[in-house]
């Protein structure tokens, strides 16, 4: 497999003074469909950003990307966004 179904994207988000953060997605198709891989890398640029960084541990990215899948999820199904909070 790969080719033109191998697809890559980042972002790249500045909050100035806080951090410098990149998000990269990865699809690959596989059995059942298509793989997401997922990856955050950020960078203090000051204290604010040194307490978020020690707050984003595994746990916290853990339920971070179920709730993100959950409602990527639920986009994809019904074409509506879910409301913050949900």
């Amino acid at each position: 497999m790969g080719g033109l179904f191998d697809r890559n994207t980042q972002i790249l988000k500045i909050t100035p003074g806080v951090t410098a953060g990149k998000l990269t997605i990865r699809l690959q198709p596989s059995a059942t469909g298509t793989d997401a891989t997922v990856t955050y890398s950020h960078t203090s640029l000051g204290p604010e950003g040194d307490e978020f960084i020690t707050g984003f541990s595994e746990e916290f990215y853990t339920e971070f990307m179920r709730d993100w899948e959950s409602k990527l999820n639920h986009y994809l199904a019904t074409g509506e966004t879910l409301s913050p909070g949900a």
